[in-house]
């Protein structure tokens, strides 16, 4: 009896460590963050050309297969390479596999935020109906232009004309941004809050500019935009439930978040 006893707690011993060393599969949920979205918006900068419709599908009405892949499209840089400082965009207006417009960047770095593989639904929309149509999705706010009281990094900026993403706000009121505006992808500086060319937001974009980007910066110079982009553009904040936020990077000044995108 004894012995029938051992060999009966020896087999369920075996059949319970054989039960233990079974693999279980766990499922790895992907969760988009502001970080993930801040650094995706630099990696067209200085390689990819202003296009009109760029990002776009032929009907023009929504996301194009660019728009809607994850990763930089090989033709991007390929036709940056080709062109020189003379680069006229009304030349190139509608070769949308060539380059970005506005709106088609703005949705192809939502894109590859949100998404992890080719050919999902995009996010590109006109400029000046693309936050309202991120905000009926859930992803955040709109805060109209005459009720902004200050500026985070990530936000939007939209109006009928363009959109652009906020990378921080100065202590002199000047934004560093990043957008697609002619001639291409590029970070730019705004005056600070009394008109003032000389922002730190335009000497710091000049200064990234010139060192990660040369080659752009030989053809193309100017890294300042006008005053109107302080005053003239709705916010869009995106909220903790679109991109997570654990590193609290909305509140980060932009000497801290360069220093994790560069």
């Amino acid at each position: 009896m004894k012995l029938k006893k051992i060999i009966v707690i020896v087999l369920c011993s075996l059949l319970m460590v054989g039960c233990n060393n079974q693999t279980t599969k766990k499922t790895t949920t992907y969760t988009p963050t502001l970080k993930h979205f801040l650094k995706t918006s630099i990696k067209p900068v200085g390689q990819t050309m202003y296009v009109w419709g760029g990002g776009w599908n032929k009907a023009d009405t929504a996301a194009g297969k660019e728009a809607r892949q994850i990763g930089l499209s090989p033709r991007w840089k390929k036709f940056y390479e080709k062109q020189d400082a003379s680069y006229d965009v009304s030349q190139t207006a509608y070769q949308i596999h060539d380059g970005l417009d506005c709106s088609g960047f703005v949705g192809w770095v939502t894109y590859n935020t949100m998404e992890t593989k080719d050919g999902q639904p995009g996010y590109v929309k006109e400029s000046g109906k693309q936050i309202q149509w991120f905000e009926k999705k859930g992803f955040g706010k709109v805060i109209q232009a005459d009720a902004i009281t200050t500026y985070h990094p990530g936000d939007l900026m939209a109006n009928q004309d363009h959109i652009f993403i906020v990378l921080g706000q100065y202590k002199d009121g000047s934004l560093l941004i990043v957008h697609a505006s002619i001639p291409g992808v590029q970070i730019s500086g705004t005056p600070d809050i009394n008109g003032n060319i000389n922002s730190l937001a335009i000497q710091k974009a000049t200064a990234l500019m010139e060192k990660h980007y040369p080659e752009w910066c030989a053809k193309y110079p100017n890294h300042m935009v006008d005053y109107s982009y302080l005053t003239d553009y709705d916010q869009f904040v995106w909220n903790t439930k679109t991109f997570k936020d654990a590193k609290k990077i909305q509140k980060m000044k932009p000497s801290q978040i360069l220093s994790f995108i560069y």
